[in-house]
């Protein structure tokens, strides 16, 4: 799959309902035309590698010179080997190579197959070219049907060192008698909302139904308390300069910021609001694999 052109890789965002596809080339980290797909309705790795490849045709042009591909998976996946482990989520991956497979099928060696966390895609986006470029100590923080989480200094992502969780996970920390999950999700805030009205609804309709909606109002405003409560007692180690929000629930921003900063307001640490958005997972996935390879100035190496 190579051919004259600018260097670039295949990178994708894979999602819990559909998979994202592009191509980055370095090293301004630029994105080609973005294509969508649905996961495989047939539940086998052959149908989702097939899926990958048809994504790979439509995202990459005649001339470009594919140097490899670079997957922002959800967990737990084995992000080195390329072997996912995922029960709930695809089952039908657990197990699989999915690098090897990928590989094979277009035509690459399987070290030019790289895999990251979502999470941690989404920071390296915001790193290489959005909200968290050239800030020292950053976190990103996904706020959607969970919440997904990344810890960098210095323009790396880390898994480890003080202050980080294990994996640089927070969602499953133990916090106020449950887990993180159980405040800083979907589910939290469509909980708070039913508990309020009686309703069942989605997130994006209750925002949709301010500023009318009283009991609305008042659910996002505690939402952010609890986001600003869980970033100022479980960031407190770690010292980010600036923490960056994203995912779904960061579309409703403006509802809850103001809560989640008086919250803050002791903390020497900044919110900013993704500058990538939807793209912040697939630039990530190419700011990581060129960083890498060697093939553009790769972040500096640090410990927290």
């Amino acid at each position: 799959m190579t051919a004259s052109g600018n260097p670039c890789v295949l990178v994708y965002d894979v999602g819990g309902s559909h998979i994202s596809a592009s191509t980055c080339s370095a090293p301004e980290y630029a994105l080609g035309p973005v294509v969508q797909a649905h996961l495989p309705q047939e539940p086998s790795s052959a149908a989702f590698v097939e899926v990958l490849s048809q994504l790979a045709a439509q995202a990459s042009s005649a001339n470009a010179n594919i140097l490899g591909a670079s997957l922002a998976m959800p967990g737990p996946f084995d992000y080195e080997a390329g072997v996912s482990w995922m029960r709930h989520k695809m089952p039908y991956l657990y197990g699989v190579n999915v690098g090897h497979a990928l590989a094979v099928r277009l035509g690459l060696q399987v070290g030019q197959v790289r895999f990251l966390n979502d999470a941690a895609a989404f920071l390296w986006g915001e790193i290489g070219a959005g909200a968290a470029k050239g800030v020292p100590r950053a976190v990103g923080i996904t706020l959607g049907t969970g919440i997904g989480s990344g810890f960098a200094v210095d323009g790396r992502v880390l898994n480890e060192g003080v202050g980080v969780p294990p994996g640089g996970e927070i969602w499953n920390v133990p916090f106020e008698g449950g887990i993180v999950e159980d405040l800083i999700s979907t589910r939290a805030i469509k909980q708070m909302y039913r508990e309020s009205t009686g309703l069942d609804r989605e997130v994006a309709e209750i925002a949709a139904g301010t500023p009318a909606d009283s009991a609305a109002i008042e659910v996002f405003q505690k939402f952010g308390v609890s986001l600003g409560r869980v970033l100022r007692i479980l960031l407190h180690n770690f010292s980010p300069q600036v923490v960056v929000l994203g995912g779904g629930i960061a579309h409703a921003s403006h509802l809850f910021l103001p809560s989640a900063e008086r919250e803050l307001q002791e903390a020497a640490l900044q919110l900013r609001i993704s500058a990538l958005g939807d793209r912040a997972p697939l630039i990530g996935a190419g700011v990581l694999w060129f960083a890498k390879a060697g093939a553009a100035a790769a972040p500096s190496t640090a410990r927290a």
